[in-house]
């Protein structure tokens, strides 16, 4: 077995002074008309991976009280060493002896757990880093409790998907997209993806002749409840791993369809 395992991460990080850690605020965001609050998504066990993740954050609480185990991580390496023993991470960027997606990297090289980045770095580059990292999902903080957990749920609905298709296996040139083992290959190469990355290019795959609408690729891939940004950083990372922009052809105004290079 690997010894590295997985973590989870708190809430929304606001840097402490150097050497004393304070609990992070989680921010409370009150639905109005019309706004649905997230559901339950089951009891799970949460890696909070956070310099100030202990027993009495607030985020800890509030996921104990929602149902879930929250486990504790202040470290980059007691999160490698307990991510294989949870359901998701929630992992922070900023800790005090690993970068946060160099963690997730050797996550994502050794375990399928879900991972949420959930930090302070809120620019398009760190987002895309952070998803090539391997990163399941990217929260930026502040960002309020219901969201977060509307994400945890759809995350976990996405890692639970599996094709109703019989087929095993989608091929197209070079590139093979196995169904059975979520894995993809360029040229004989394996291309690690994310989850929400294999099915956004296997829906794309199964369908190469076809425009794939933005809605359609919201309701199969992320469950209605993301934004067009969410679409269009998936697919930059796409076309980042597979090592070119002409793979995945934007449709201006439609949508999205297969390509080659």
């Amino acid at each position: 077995m690997n010894k590295f395992s997985s973590g989870a991460l708190l809430e929304p990080h606001i840097p402490a002074p150097h050497g004393h850690a304070e609990p992070h605020p989680v921010e409370e965001h009150h639905t109005g008309p019309g706004t649905r609050a997230a559901g339950p998504c089951g009891h799970l066990r949460i890696l909070v991976v956070d310099s100030a993740a202990d027993g009495t954050d607030p985020l800890v609480e509030r996921l104990r009280r929602h149902g879930h185990e929250p486990v504790c991580a202040q470290k980059g390496t007691t999160a490698l060493h307990l991510h294989e023993d949870v359901d998701l991470v929630l992992l922070d960027l900023d800790l005090p002896d690993l970068d946060g997606l160099e963690v997730c990297r050797v996550i994502r090289s050794t375990s399928r757990v879900p991972v949420i980045i959930v930090t302070s770095r809120g620019s398009e580059l760190d987002c895309v880093l952070g998803l090539q990292a391997g990163a399941d999902d990217y929260v930026v903080r502040p960002y309020g409790f219901r969201e977060l957990l509307a994400r945890v749920e759809a995350v976990m609905r996405r890692s639970q998907w599996q094709p109703t298709s019989t087929t095993t296996a989608v091929e197209h040139g070079p590139l093979r997209i196995d169904v059975n083992s979520r894995e993809v290959t360029l040229a004989g190469e394996e291309v690690k993806l994310t989850r929400k990355e294999f099915d956004l290019l296997l829906l794309l795959a199964s369908h190469p002749d076809t425009v794939v609408s933005r809605k359609r690729l919201l309701q199969h891939v992320w469950g209605d409840s993301w934004s067009r940004r969410t679409v269009d950083t998936h697919v930059s990372s796409l076309r980042g791993k597979l090592g070119a922009n002409s793979w995945i052809v934007t449709v201006r105004g439609v949508g999205f369809k297969l390509g080659r290079p």
